[in-house]
């Protein structure tokens, strides 16, 4: 399996398909490469170099006690890109993801990096405070926390259930895609997985989003359970100097089904202009 050695010693393992243009996907918490298995195919048969990669702690990647945070994500994410000489890169991001594609995109990526797409994703920042009323209060983060430490297994099968909207009525989520939610969750740490709430939710991607030079395409349901599209993409979408805001009516925050084929095609159409 590839993998590259960052300079902390850090296995980071990454999948790659296809050829052409290089774009890069950063998966949510507390998933994998995994997660983008639909994508990855969708566009490297359009002609892309699709690469995915196992964020430290997570997935097949170094099971990390230290470094659990977007400051190193992003670091770890620049090794990566420099290792595989990523140029005229697209860099996609869900959730977590999109604030590690973010924070990259706009602190390391020295002109590598030409579009930023963000998916459901935690900038500018997630926690409620008085300059954030529209946040989500800490209480929820502490009780991830929670959840995590005393049966994380169970945790992940409960929150697969918001996660994919499958607690809506009529909705038709199969047990197959929660299963493998709790599969790729199961992979992760305890440590990092601990450590990556805190990464997810208290970062403010204010500035980073202010310094971004580049298009990006901002993606995100209206009944997103978990990163709420009020504190999130509505914001973002003021705090960029080139971007364009699609909202998926009735879309959950998890990337399944039709709203799947429907963000992959605005993917390539945004790719292609």
């Amino acid at each position: 399996m590839p993998f590259i050695t960052t300079t902390d010693g850090t296995e980071i393992y990454y999948t790659e398909q296809g050829t052409g243009q290089p774009v890069l996907f950063s998966h949510g918490w507390p998933l994998s490469s995994d997660a983008w298995q639909y994508e990855l195919k969708l566009l490297a048969d359009a002609g892309y170099r699709a690469i995915a990669h196992d964020r430290r702690g997570h997935g097949r990647s170094s099971k990390t006690y230290t470094g659990n945070d977007m400051d190193t994500y992003a670091k770890d994410l620049a090794e990566l890109v420099e290792a595989l000489d990523l140029r005229d890169l697209v860099v996609v991001g869900h959730s977590t993801g999109g604030g590690e594609v973010v924070r990259y995109a706009a602190q390391h990526a020295a002109g590598r990096v030409v579009k930023v797409v963000t998916i459901g994703a935690v900038p500018p920042i997630m926690v409620k405070s008085e300059t954030n009323p529209e946040g989500t209060p800490i209480d929820a983060f502490n009780g991830i926390r929670e959840g995590v430490l005393k049966d994380r297994s169970q945790f992940y099968q409960d929150l697969s259930e918001a996660f994919f909207g499958a607690n809506r009525e009529g909705a038709t989520v199969s047990q197959g895609a929660k299963d493998d939610f709790w599969r790729q969750g199961m992979l992760v740490n305890l440590a990092a997985a601990y450590d990556c709430v805190k990464a997810f939710s208290e970062t403010d991607f204010t500035e980073d989003l202010k310094a971004l030079d580049v298009p990006i395409l901002i993606a995100h349901g209206d009944d997103d359970q978990i990163v709420p599209i009020e504190a999130a993409a509505n914001k973002t979408i003021d705090l960029v100097k080139d971007g364009r805001l699609v909202t998926y009516p009735g879309a959950p925050h998890g990337i399944y089904g039709t709203y799947q084929q429907e963000l992959g095609a605005e993917i390539l159409a945004f790719l292609g202009q």
